[in-house]
């Protein structure tokens, strides 16, 4: 009979989430819908320039939008992210050498 229980209980969880799913996506289209009508069929950044102001970090130091992304990845060798961070650790202020650890 516990069995059942849970069975049931876990099928209302499951269709309650999927309501809920299809719910939030009807809201999302109906508003991008909507916000689209509005905006006519503009770029992005005159689009965006009429219904709000842009996002600070989108923003340079004269006031217009940048295209270059922030955040510019390379990749490196495991020993080289290693070798950095031990130079890093080592130079910290509150780091002791280990030769004066042995010696004392």
């Amino acid at each position: 009979m516990l069995h059942l229980l849970y069975i049931l209980a876990f099928t209302v969880l499951a269709f309650l989430a999927v309501m809920n799913l299809i719910r939030s996506m009807m809201t999302l289209g109906s508003e991008s819908v909507r916000s689209g009508a509005r905006r006519g069929q503009g770029s992005f950044k005159s689009a965006s320039s009429l219904s709000q102001p842009p996002h600070p970090e989108l923003v340079d130091n004269t006031g217009s939008l940048i295209d270059e992304p922030y955040l510019v990845m390379k990749s490196i060798s495991v020993d080289d992210a290693r070798e950095r961070l031990d130079a890093l650790y080592d130079s910290s202020p509150g780091v002791v050498d280990q030769a004066q650890d042995e010696n004392a």
